[in-house]
């Protein structure tokens, strides 16, 4: 089950999601001729990936940014990329796009420390931009908890489109991440469920400023929970011209 669009497009363009889609794009591009080589990717990442044990040890604090736009496969960019595509707009569009570009880093080091303290001493290099990208997910159920999200539901031979409201499917995200952190520390598995968990309550608690300063519960109200906009997709009612059969 993932989702694979909203209903709310952004009233302006969203250059910032969009530039930071390119980016991690193309810096994913850059070194995708090395993917099958463990040896160069390996030495690759042991230069820009997020390693905990560097990071409590006091050096490489570098990678802490850069690991924010590094991805270890086409499926975990595609993910990641879809999930900032939907979401990163509407938050964009509300907070404005630089404030929402020092928004995102913000999220994606505080992923980043959350990841570090969960495990100070681990040696697996971690690399992805779901972090801050959780952190804009948080953002955009703060901002718009009843928003139309449509998503993919594959149950063996069963696929079908469902539409839900915004709290549900990022709860139910947030809710699977939370047991995700749990089973992972017990098992020592390879996914940062924690960074997921961290960025997306640092997201939530980033945006609450903005929130209050739009009226807080009255925003809610004015805007019955969604983006202020029009939303793209809608039930409309089609009249159908009745045919009289000839006898």
């Amino acid at each position: 089950m993932f989702p694979i669009r909203d209903h709310n497009p952004s009233r302006h363009p969203a250059y910032v999601t969009w530039g930071l889609m390119a980016v991690n794009i193309i810096v994913f591009m850059l070194y995708v001729p090395i993917l099958g080589d463990d040896i160069a990717l390996a030495n690759f990442f042991d230069t820009w990936a997020m390693v905990p044990a560097e990071i409590t040890s006091g050096t490489e604090y570098h990678t802490a940014l850069t690991s924010m736009f590094l991805h270890g496969g086409f499926m975990h960019i595609a993910g990641n990329m879809l999930f900032l595509w939907i979401f990163g707009d509407n938050v964009e569009d509300t907070m404005g796009h630089i404030p929402f570009l020092l928004f995102y880093l913000a999220a994606g080091f505080a992923a980043d420390a959350i990841h570090v303290l969960s495990d100070p001493n681990s040696p697996i290099p971690t690399v992805g931009a779901s972090g801050a990208i959780a952190g804009v997910m948080g953002a955009y159920l703060l901002l718009f908890p009843n928003a139309k999200v449509d998503i993919l539901l594959i149950l063996f031979v069963f696929i079908r489109i469902f539409t839900l409201p915004a709290f549900v499917v990022l709860g139910v995200w947030m809710a699977m991440q939370l047991f995700g952190g749990v089973a992972n520390t017990a098992a020592g598995g390879g996914v940062a469920y924690w960074a997921h968990v961290g960025g997306f309550v640092a997201g939530v608690i980033f945006t609450l400023p903005l929130w209050a300063k739009r009226g807080g519960k009255q925003f809610w109200q004015r805007s019955d929970y969604h983006p202020p906009h029009k939303p793209t997709f809608e039930t409309r009612s089609t009249t159908i011209p009745v045919v009289r059969r000839r006898k």
